[in-house]
Order: structure tokens, then sequence, then C-alpha cells
């Protein structure tokens, strides 16, 4: 029985080691290298370029106010078309306790001037009748009783304003109504009720009432690497794929190149503009992210090839015909050099040195081990 086991020990340890042996040697065997067999064809090459950035209107109109106050209504919102002097908010005067104790006194003031001045005319046109004073008195006194009926209205068109911010004689005029500018859709209205408002004027920008924009005017907005704009020209045809919308292609016209650069993250962009064009039955909303691709050069009818079948050498390119039979068992190649055009990155122009028949080396494939 010992001599048994001693036998098949022997004889499984024999096993292992010429397996061990076979498959350190099958390791060791050079891999057959086969290549996939590619043709020339006759196709269309562009180089495209392109800009990453968002689709926005051309104008976009911020409406404020001419008057500080406290809006009290709020007429429209945030996705509501609007005209030109449609009113958008009304905005209520808080007087400034200052100005309304100097307009009311001027009111008094003025009261008083009138009622001196009337007094002053009932005596002149007493006199006038019975025939004391001349004619020319009595207009200079017909005059200044005018004049001082003017400035008792002028002082109490002002304590109005001061009080309401509109004068009963300019009601149609009133600046506490924020009226709309341009024709348009609203974008966004950032005030409530509520909210205290500052007026615009030189010293201060204002606060925003609402944002105004024709949405039928839409621009493309992007940035552009340096590598590349050198080869745009304004006029040129952009098409704008945008992202929230899938499989539509917007039309435009390259319209601004900007003449100076910003670094970005080590790179230099220069912005770019293109006037789209929106047909009436897609909406577009403000501020998509978008990508246009620009055609900077384009070859009609050439000769190309995969450019993974290419190969360079210093200055020089260089292609690999197949001088094999198709099927036979070891594939050999030729070296032809070749001249090339524009590429796409995918597929190549050739300009020299095919001339269509030839069969080509590909892209490298390991024939598996028998």
């Amino acid at each position: 029985m010992k001599k048994f086991f001693k036998i098949f020990l022997g004889v499984l340890f024999g096993i292992i080691l010429i397996g061990t042996f076979f498959f350190l040697w099958n390791k060791t065997r050079p891999q057959k290298v086969v290549y996939t067999i590619v043709e020339s064809s006759i196709d269309t090459i562009e180089r495209r370029a392109v800009a990453t950035g968002k689709v926005e209107p051309r104008d976009e109109v911020l409406i404020k106010p001419q008057i500080s106050g406290i809006v009290s209504d709020v007429y429209f919102e945030a996705g509501q078309m609007i005209r030109t002097g449609d009113v958008i908010a009304k905005v209520k005067v808080i007087p400034e306790m200052g100005a309304l104790n100097s307009a009311q006194s001027r009111v008094k003031l003025a009261q008083i001037g009138l009622e001196q001045t009337e007094r002053d005319y009932a005596r002149i046109k007493q006199l006038f009748d019975q025939g004391v004073v001349s004619k020319e008195e009595h207009e200079k006194a017909l005059t200044e009783l005018t004049r001082s009926r003017e400035d008792l209205q002028t002082a109490r068109d002002n304590l109005e304003i001061v009080q309401n911010g509109v004068s009963s004689r300019s009601a149609e005029l009133s600046n506490t109504q924020i009226r709309s500018t341009i024709t348009g859709m609203i974008l966004d209205v950032p005030i409530k009720v509520g909210n205290s408002v500052i007026q615009s004027n030189t010293f201060n920008d204002g606060t925003t009432i609402a944002s105004v924009a024709d949405l039928g005017d839409m621009i493309f907005r992007g940035k552009m690497d340096e590598t590349e704009v050198g080869r745009l020209k304004e006029g040129m045809s952009v098409k704008v794929a945008i992202g929230a919308i899938q499989d539509v292609l917007l039309d435009a016209v390259l319209e601004y190149i900007s003449p100076k650069g910003v670094e970005e993250n080590g790179i230099v962009l220069f912005e770019i503009k293109a006037a789209a064009k929106v047909p009436d039955s897609l909406y577009v909303r403000a501020g998509y992210s978008a990508n246009a691709e620009i055609v900077i050069d384009r070859r009609a009818g050439v000769r190309t090839v995969p450019e993974s079948t290419v190969e360079f050498a210093n200055d020089s390119s260089f292609v690999y015909k197949l001088s094999s039979e198709p099927n036979a068992s070891e594939q050999t190649f030729e070296r032809i050099p070749v001249k090339l055009g524009l590429s796409n990155g995918i597929n190549v122009e050739v300009l020299s040195g095919l001339s269509g028949d030839e069969k080509l080396r590909g892209i490298r494939e390991t024939a598996p081990k028998k």
C-alpha cells in the first residue's frame, strides 16, 4: 500500500511539473498580430470649432423707479407679456418730515399773500371804477392777483407731491406708477408688496422693479479658445445646440468677436456673439446653456482615410498598404508616403499618395492563441 502511494504521488508531481512547463512555454510564445483592413473613400471633411455658452435675450431692460417709497401694488409676475407703458407696480411715497413741513409752510404763506393781494385789488378796482386811478394801475393789480393765485396753486401741488408723489394736475404723469419702457416678457420681478425701493438717479442705480426682454430676439453668447478664434470671421453661419431642447439645432449668424481675451484656468478665451433665429413654434427660455458649432473649413468630394491608419515620422506621414493576399495566414504591408490635408479628428484628407484601390492597415488586433 505504501509503495502504491509513493508511485501515485510521483506521477501526480510529474503531471504538475509538465503542466507548469507547458503553461510557461505557451505564455512565452509570440502572439500573432492581426490588423483590420480598411480602404480610402470619397467623402466631405469639415473642421468645426465649438464654443460653450448660453442663449439669452439681446436686450434685457431693468425697470427702476423714479421715486423712493414703499411698494403698494404689483400687477405683473415673471413669465407674463407686457407692452410699453403698462403699469408693473405702484409705489406709495413716505414723506420726509422736513420737506413736508416746508411744503405746508409755503402753502400758508401763499394763502396769506393771496388774501393780501385780493384786498389790494378790491381797493384799486373800486378806485378804477370811480375814475381815480389809471387803467395801467388796474392791470398791474390784476396781474399781481393772478400771480398770487398761481403761487398758491403751485404750493398746493408741491405739497401733494411731497405727500403722495404726484399732484392732481399731473396725475397721468405720476411717477408712483412704475411703467414698462419696452414690449416683451417679464423675466423677473424681484420686489414684493411692502418692500422699500430707492429711486434711480445720478448717484444711485436704484432698486430693480422688474427685468423685461424681447424673447423673439435671442443671441448666443459664448467663449472660444484662442487657437480657434483666429479662423473666425463675422458673418459665418453657426449651429446652436441647446442642452435642454433635444434634437433641435438653431441657425445663427456670427456677429461679434471680442478683440480682447480673458484668461480662465490658464486658457485665454475670447467672447463671441451670434444672432439666433428662433422659430415661432419653439419656446426658448433665457439662460439656456448651449453649444455653438462653427464650420471653419470644408472640403467636399475628397479622398479620405481614417486617421488611425496614418503613421507620423518627423515631418512625414505614411500609411501601410497590404501586399499579401487578403486571406493569407500572415499579413505583410508596404509602407507608402502620403501627403495629408484637412482633418476632423476622425478622418483625414489625402492629397496625394493613394489611387483608391489600396487596402490599408487599420487598427491592431491580437489573434487568440491556439
